[in-house]
This record gives structure tokens, C-alpha cells and sequence, in this order.
């Protein structure tokens, strides 16, 4: 007998809804019941009137599940539209981190330096620390991060992906 595995892809939806109470959790639930992971997830109201949000939700799976999540999001009632922007192709992915390091001695003089290799800023030091703000895609913040661990590494706080096709023409 042979399985079949298909690979696992990541992927970037964005999800057009009502800016109404109680969706989000209404496609938090879809994820769950089904046991698909997000990844990151980000909302924030996009049309002037604050009546439409778009939902970036970074996830994992198969072809197959993949084609499943968009296709029971875009059965969902408050939901306009499903972009698979990796999908659709050219897309412009950034996140952003708040990342608090220990610095004293040469780690101090350490963490400015990656800082800089990273074009991190400086949002606050003290004698014993510092926190930056860096911004890109999640594979840059990820080895920030991994190299800032070997230095001091205290706390991080993420925004989760923003994205947006590219072009003149929306996603």
C-alpha cells in the first residue's frame, strides 16, 4: 500500500468581511474545528467608513486543505472575498516586531551591531537593555531573532504578517 503526502505549502489569504463583531471568532472556529493552524493573523479595518476589514491569515497545508479553507471561508456570510495572494503571485508580505535584548558589555555593543546588519531601530535603552523595531518578512525577523537569542534575548512582541498584492489592481 502506498500513501500519498502531499507537501505541506505556506500560504497568505486575505479575506475581505463585514467589520462586525464576532467574525473573527467565526474564522478562528473554522480553523479549529477543523484542526488547520494560523499561523500569524492580522485585521484591521481598510475602507473609509470602517465598514469592510481585511483578515491576513498566514497558514500551512497541502494543496488540497489549502483549496478546503478558502473554499468554506468564502461560504461564510460576512465574508466578500478570499485572495490566495501566494497563489495569485507577486505580493508584498511585511511584519513588524518589538524585540527586547539585554545590553551591558560587549553584548551591548553586540546587539547595536546586528541591529544595524538588520536596519532595526532603537525605540528605547536603558543601562541594561534596549528595544527594537524590526520590520520585513518573516524570515528576516525570524533570524533576528535567532541571532539576538546568542546575545541577550528577553522579550518579543509580533504584529503577524501584513500583505498585499502587487500592481495596480487589487487583490
Amino acid at each position: 500500500m502506498h500513501i500519498r503526502t502531499e507537501k505541506a505549502e505556506r500560504h497568505t489569504l486575505s479575506v475581505l468581511v463585514d467589520n462586525e463583531a464576532g467574525i473573527l471568532a467565526r474564522i478562528a472556529g473554522l480553523f479549529s474545528a477543523r484542526g488547520y493552524n494560523i499561523e500569524s493573523l492580522t485585521v484591521a479595518d481598510v475602507t473609509e467608513d470602517e465598514k469592510i476589514s481585511r483578515i491576513t491569515i498566514v497558514t500551512s497545508g497541502p494543496r488540497g486543505v489549502i483549496d478546503q479553507i478558502i473554499s468554506q471561508l468564502d461560504r461564510l456570510i460576512p465574508v466578500h472575498k478570499v485572495t490566495d495572494l501566494t497563489e495569485l503571485g507577486a505580493h508584498v508580505e511585511r511584519e513588524l516586531a518589538l524585540v527586547k535584548v539585554r545590553g551591558t558589555g560587549d553584548h551591548r555593543i553586540e546587539a547595536l551591531r546586528l541591529a544595524e546588519v538588520y536596519r532595526a531601530r532603537v525605540l528605547d535603552a536603558t543601562t541594561s537593555s534596549f528595544v527594537f523595531e524590526v520590520t520585513g518578512g518573516s524570515e528576516k525577523i525570524d533570524k533576528f531573532l535567532e541571532l539576538m537569542r546568542e546575545v541577550g534575548l528577553i522579550e518579543v512582541a509580533r504584529t503577524g504578517v501584513a500583505a498585499i498584492a502587487r500592481g495596480r489592481d487589487a487583490a
